[in-house]
């Protein structure tokens, strides 16, 4: 989907013009993929619009960044405030909201001391991530996630979506909205931008971090929902012809949200429509996000945007 693009993003502190956010081409994070990142979304509610879940995806930031050992000279606080802050000089709901983190323009080699640490928020309006109407088909990717001590899947990474890229080209050139990858070990890990979820005889599996997914939000959302229904959940490794004989199989994630997955290499998962599980969490996750239902785990940030700018 082409970005459309707002009047200001928020860089170091500062909100500037958007056309005035760019890099030099011989900054660090050209080069060399050095970056972390976040995805996250703003929800119209019935009057004005809220933030999901912002403390905890810029927290991950936080902890992104500290792996890579990038030191960001701005608090949980202040991030979350530029978030804010952003969203609200721009007047646009509902968002994706981008923070970024980079090296910058200073050192040429691999080891980046000495490139600057350059913090940058934008939003911008985007709708519906994975496509297929009811649910989407999917494939296993070719491609293997990284494995363990190569590099590090805990962190939001620009590097390792590199890896992403190459899912995602492939499930497309094969005519498939996205690709499913394994781990090293040939256990299920996630998909390009997404975690995944699998159901069978009433039980909802997930695959654990310990094989190569991101400590997704989204997903961390759902168990917490899904608990909080009374549902059985089990983080364990899942081969992968278990995909092939589930009830359900969906994909979480700031961009897909919560998406049922209709086939996987063109076997259909259950009738193929979207399951009665699926759609109950699905409900209440849209239900929260909205303002439709209460938000009972504290999940939403208030943003000051103009009810009339708010899509409903």
């Amino acid at each position: 989907m082409p970005i459309q693009p707002t009047e200001k993003i928020w860089h170091n502190g500062t909100l500037i013009p958007w056309e005035q956010a760019t890099i030099h081409v011989i900054s660090h994070v050209v080069h060399y993929g050095s970056s972390v990142f976040e995805g996250i979304r703003c929800y119209g509610q019935p009057s004005g619009a809220a933030v999901f879940r912002l403390p905890e995806h810029m927290q991950r930031l936080l902890d992104s960044a500290k792996i890579y050992r990038m030191a960001i000279p701005f608090s949980l606080e202040e991030l979350c405030a530029g978030v804010v802050d952003t969203i609200e000089a721009n007047g646009i709901a509902p968002c994706y909201i981008r923070p970024i983190v980079i090296r910058g323009y200073g050192e040429i080699g691999v080891n980046p001391k000495g490139s600057p640490i350059e913090v940058y928020i934008a939003n911008f309006p985007w709708g519906k991530y994975v496509a297929g109407h009811g649910g989407a088909d999917v494939c296993i990717s070719s491609w293997n996630r990284l494995a363990p001590n190569t590099m590090p899947a805990l962190a939001k990474a620009g590097a390792n979506y590199m890896n992403s890229q190459l899912i995602r080209m492939e499930a497309d050139a094969n005519g498939y909205a996205e690709g499913i990858a394994l781990d090293v070990n040939g256990y299920v890990s996630e998909g390009s931008g997404e975690n995944v979820f699998v159901i069978r005889n009433g039980v909802i599996y997930t695959p654990p971090l310990a094989n190569s997914a991101l400590s997704g939000i989204t997903r961390d959302s759902v168990l917490t929902i899904a608990r909080h229904l009374g549902m059985t959940v089990i983080e364990q490794s899942i081969p992968r012809e278990m995909l092939y004989i589930a009830d359900e199989v969906f994909f979480t994630g700031t961009a897909a949200e919560v998406t049922p997955i209709a086939t996987i290499d063109k076997i259909k998962v259950g009738d193929g429509n979207p399951g009665a599980i699926t759609k109950k969490i699905a409900d209440e996750y849209f239900g929260i996000a909205n303002g439709l239902k209460p938000d009972r785990f504290g999940w939403l940030t208030p943003v000051k945007v103009n009810p009339a700018v708010a899509a409903k």
